[in-house]
C-alpha cells in the first residue's frame, strides 16, 4: 500500500536535506512568504483605490471634502492591513504545536459565529453573513475556513492509528463538515461551503483516508448540487450565464459580461492605472470580487500575468514549506492553510474571467475587505510559523 503524506514529515529524505550548500543560495522560507505576500498586498491597496475612488465619491461627497471621499476605502483598507498585520506578526510567533490543544475550541468558535450570524448578523445583497460593528463588517465565515483548517489537521494527526476506519477517521470530520456547510448554505454562502468540503477532501486524502471512501461521497455530492444548485433558481440561473451570458445579458449575465469588457478594454499593457471606464458603476463589485477585472483593464495582461505568478509562488512556496515541516501536523497544516487561500485566487480569477460561474469570493489580499484579509493573514502567520521551523531544520 501506498504510503500517505503523513507518513513522512517531508518528500524529501535526509541525504537531500544534508547536502552542503544546498541552501546557500535560497532565502529562508519564511522570508520568501513575506515578499510574496507583501507585493500581493501593496498590489491590492493600489488597486483598491483606484476601483473604489468614484464610489467613495458618489456615497460620501455630500458628507467629506472630494480627497478625502475618494479614499475612503483606502482609508478603511489600511485600517485592515495594520491590523492584519499585526496577527500576522503575532500569529508566526506563536508555536503552530500548541493548536492541537486549541483545535475544539476553534471548532467551537466556528460552529457558535456561524449560527449567531444568522440571527445577530445583517442582510446585504439577499445573504446573512456578517455582523456589523460600528462601520465595520465582520464575516465569520472567513475565520471558520482557517478554523476548519486547523481542527482537521489535528484530527488526522491524533486518529493516525485508526485513519483508515470510516467509522473513526472518516465520519466524524464529514460530519462536521457538514455542520459547517449547512450553516454556511443557510447565509447562503455556495461558494465558501464548495471551499470547505474541497479542502476537507484534499486534508482527508494527504492524511492517509482510502481513496475508496472519499470516493463514496460522490453520489452525496451530487444530491447536494441537484437540491442546492439545480433547485435554487438564481444559483441555476449563475451556471447557464456562465456558459452563455448573452443569454441574459441585463441581468444574470450582466456581471460577467462586465467584466470581460474590462477584460478585452486593457489589451497587453492596460489602458493606465486609474483609467477604468468600467469602474464608473458597470462593473458591480469592482473593488471588492471582480477587482481582478478592473487590474486587467488598467494594466492590462502584464498586470494579470504578475499576480498570477505571485499566487503561483505563493503556492510552491506553501507546498515547500509543507514538505520540509518538521513533523505531520505541520505538513497537514501548511498543505491545507496553501490549498485554501491558493483554491480562492484561482475560483476568482476563473469566475471574473468567465472559466466558471460567479461565486461570491474575494481575490487574497488584493479585494476589499477586513474579514478576508485578517483570516488569511491568520493563515499565513501558521504557514510562516511553520517555515521557521522547516528552515531551522533544514539548515
Amino acid at each position: 500500500m501506498s504510503r500517505s503524506l503523513t507518513d513522512a514529515p517531508s518528500f524529501m529524505d535526509d541525504g537531500e536535506r544534508s547536502k552542503p550548500g544546498s541552501m546557500s543560495l535560497t532565502l529562508p522560507l519564511e522570508i520568501q512568504l513575506w515578499i510574496i505576500v507583501s507585493l500581493l498586498v501593496l498590489i491590492g491597496l493600489i488597486m483598491v483605490y483606484s476601483a473604489s475612488s468614484t464610489v467613495g465619491l458618489k456615497n460620501l461627497a455630500d458628507s467629506v471634502d472630494m480627497e478625502a471621499s475618494t479614499s475612503h476605502y483606502l482609508a478603511r483598507q489600511l485600517i485592515c492591513i495594520g491590523l492584519g498585520l499585526v496577527i500576522l506578526a503575532t500569529v508566526s510567533r506563536f508555536p503552530y504545536k500548541r493548536f492541537e490543544r486549541l483545535a475544539p475550541v476553534l471548532l467551537g468558535f466556528a460552529v457558535v459565529s456561524l449560527t449567531l450570524v444568522l440571527f445577530l448578523g445583517v442582510e446585504k445583497n439577499n445573504a446573512r453573513r456578517w455582523f456589523q460593528f460600528s462601520v465595520f463588517l465582520m464575516q465569520p465565515a472567513e475565520y471558520a475556513k482557517v478554523c476548519w483548517v486547523v481542527f482537521l489537521s489535528v484530527w488526522v494527526i491524533r486518529k493516525q492509528d485508526k485513519i483508515k476506519r470510516m467509522s473513526i477517521g472518516f465520519w466524524p470530520p464529514m460530519i462536521w463538515c457538514g455542520v459547517l456547510g449547512g450553516l454556511l448554505l443557510l447565509e447562503p454562502d455556495f461558494g465558501t461551503t464548495f471551499m470547505i468540503g474541497f479542502c476537507t477532501f484534499v486534508t482527508l486524502l494527504l492524511g492517509g483516508v482510502p481513496f475508496r471512501h472519499l470516493f463514496a461521497l460522490a453520489p452525496l455530492a451530487a444530491a447536494g448540487f441537484y437540491k442546492f444548485v439545480y433547485l435554487v433558481p438564481y444559483r441555476w440561473e449563475r451556471v447557464t450565464a456562465f456558459r452563455n451570458p448573452w443569454t441574459d445579458p441585463l441581468d444574470s449575465g450582466y456581471q460577467l459580461i462586465q467584466a470581460w469588457i474590462a477584460v478585452g478594454s486593457g489589451g497587453f499593457w492596460g489602458i493606465g492605472l486609474g483609467a477604468s471606464q468600467q469602474k464608473l458603476f458597470y462593473l458591480p463589485e469592482a473593488f471588492t470580487d471582480f477587482i481582478l477585472a478592473v487590474v486587467a483593464e488598467e494594466l492590462g495582461f502584464a498586470g494579470i500575468t504578475a499576480i498570477t505568478v505571485l499566487f503561483m509562488l505563493f503556492f510552491l512556496t506553501g507546498l515547500r514549506v509543507s514538505r520540509s515541516a518538521p513533523d505531520q501536523l505541520g505538513v497537514l497544516l501548511a498543505a491545507g492553510l496553501t490549498m485554501l487561500i491558493s483554491l480562492q485566487a484561482l475560483l476568482n480569477m476563473g469566475v471574473v474571467l468567465g472559466l466558471m460561474p460567479t461565486k461570491g469570493l474575494p481575490l487574497p489580499f488584493i479585494s476589499y475587505g477586513g474579514s478576508a484579509f485578517t483570516a488569511n493573514c491568520v493563515a499565513v502567520g501558521i504557514l510562516m510559523n511553520i517555515a521557521r521551523h522547516a528552515d531551522k531544520r533544514v539548515v
